[in-house]
């Protein structure tokens, strides 16, 4: 039978905990763009042509804050699945210990 494990323990590990990181911070991002806090105005993809063109000025950059943060909350459900990704590859790497060949 094939084996599913294709990355070591260490490794492993460090994606559990890279992940763990990737989740907690981009969860957080993505709390902050949602409340469309002021002193994340400069990661707001907008051009001074939004502002201009736009009948009602903060509608336009409210809805480009809240893009930034759905996009924010999937590269959070990404690292969600390269976590559990990870974390299978321990359990393979400790269930790979105790097999005798």
């Amino acid at each position: 039978m094939p084996s599913l494990l294709f990355c070591g323990p260490k490794m492993a590990a460090c994606g559990i905990v890279i992940s763990i990181w990737g989740v907690i911070m981009l969860a957080m991002l993505g709390i902050f763009f949602s409340a469309k806090s002021a002193i994340l105005i400069e990661d707001v993809p907008f051009t001074e042509e939004d502002i201009r063109n736009d009948k009602n000025p903060p509608g336009n950059i409210y809805s480009l804050y809240s893009q930034v943060a759905i996009n924010c909350f999937i590269a959070a459900a990404v690292y969600v699945a390269v976590g559990a990704v990870s974390l299978c590859q321990v359990r393979l790497n400790k269930r790979q210990e105790y097999m005798v060949t």
